[in-house]
């Protein structure tokens, strides 16, 4: 066992042992944040939302049933680290090929284990969401706590920096052979999104920094805007494409990421909420049905929704805090949601929103009566 330590930017200090990676310069340092989905570990830790923060695990026991090459939901991992309270060691499940711990290492992931991850998460939910800094501190490549503190001190978190650049594709690339043509901005897309858009269209998937020149001339039925990580008021160009294509009329589905996109071309603001929401059951009440859905949520932004006004009608509200989740343009053939329809990891509750992305597309004109 090689001996770790976690530091805050408040000075807080978690003990526990290295696991996974070494980390460059023997420190990682991020946004410190808590998940609290009971499976999906893997999903996670490749979804490129977390680009820029450090997953904490609240469930205690991370990694019993190992990991596989065709769970990852992107082509590496874009986290800072990870936290967990007991790290499997021997894992046992039909599909696993490897361990965790030998995840973390092939992609050169650092984490730390053993700590106390329920006072780590009350800290976070009282305090809210912080930058904090972890390596080994003990043998060979030991920093001190001095060292860590320091770290998570300099560490500037996800405000105001664009990381979405960091995690987005170089290059266009084609999904699927369905009858409709979809473009997809690739904010940080994930492989089961791109799983159910590939059901019923041939999906272009473009680089978050595209023009919406650029998409138009694709002659597209449907654009959907992805999930992705951070600040989304440092993704200008992002919003200004958005803004041109929903003043095209194009029929545009958003989530996450691309909701908040969304929200800031059509004029409403966004807010940061304390801790965020990241897991796999958060409950979302249906404004139009009154059915209430269990949802995969990642996101530290949201939605001012005292900001849609006249803009737009919230349709998808957060029962746990009355966050709005989900809304539709008004005068245009556009809408969003603030959670994961596609389950990567979590439940399916929110599946029929691509059901409904195919409907708005055939109601608009855009590809005839397709099934």
């Amino acid at each position: 066992m090689t001996e770790a330590a976690l530091v805050l930017a408040d000075g807080s200090v978690f003990e526990g042992e290295h696991i996974g990676a070494m980390p460059a310069g023997g420190i990682a340092s991020g946004e410190v944040v808590f998940n609290t989905a009971l499976v999906g570990y893997q999903e996670i830790l490749s979804d490129p939302s977390y680009a820029g923060q450090i997953i904490t695990f609240t469930y205690p026991h991370i990694g019993n049933y190992g990991v596989n090459a065709t769970d990852d939901e992107s082509r590496g991992t874009f986290a800072r680290g990870v936290v967990v309270r007991d790290l499997a060691r021997r894992p046992s499940n039909w599909r696993s090929e490897h361990s965790l711990d030998h995840y973390l290492k092939h992609n050169h992931l650092a984490g730390i284990a053993g700590l106390d991850t329920r006072r780590l998460t009350r800290l976070l939910r009282d305090t809210g969401a912080m930058p904090g800094a972890f390596g080994p501190t003990s043998g060979p490549g030991a920093v001190t706590v001095d060292a860590l503190a320091a770290a998570a001190a300099a560490e500037p978190g996800t405000d105001g920096i664009d990381l979405v650049a960091q995690v987005t594709t170089a290059e266009p690339y084609t999904v699927g052979s369905g009858p409709r043509r979809v473009v997809a901005y690739d904010f940080g897309i994930k492989t089961t999104i791109l799983r159910h858009l590939a059901r019923f269209a041939t999906v272009e998937v473009v680089p978050a920094a595209t023009p919406a020149a650029d998409v138009l001339a694709r002659e597209p039925h449907g654009i959907f805007l992805s999930n992705g990580p951070g600040d989304p008021e440092v993704v200008g160009y992002a919003v200004d494409a958005v803004r041109s294509l929903v003043e095209e009329g194009v029929p545009l589905f958003g989530i996450c990421l691309g909701h908040q996109i969304l929200s800031l071309a059509i004029g409403a603001r966004i807010e940061k909420l304390p801790f965020g929401h990241h897991g796999a059951n958060h409950p979302v009440r249906n404004e139009r049905t009154g059915h209430v859905e269990i949802t995969s949520q990642n996101h530290n932004f949201a939605v001012d929704a005292g900001s849609l006004g006249t803009l737009a009608d919230a349709t998808h509200i957060n029962l746990n805090d009355g966050v709005c989740e989900g809304l539709a343009v008004r005068g245009a053939p556009a809408f969003s949601v603030q959670h994961h329809p596609e389950a990567g990891p979590g439940p399916h509750d929110s599946a029929y929103l691509f059901q409904e992305f195919q409907s708005l597309m055939d109601n608009h004109g855009r590809t005839g009566n397709q099934s």
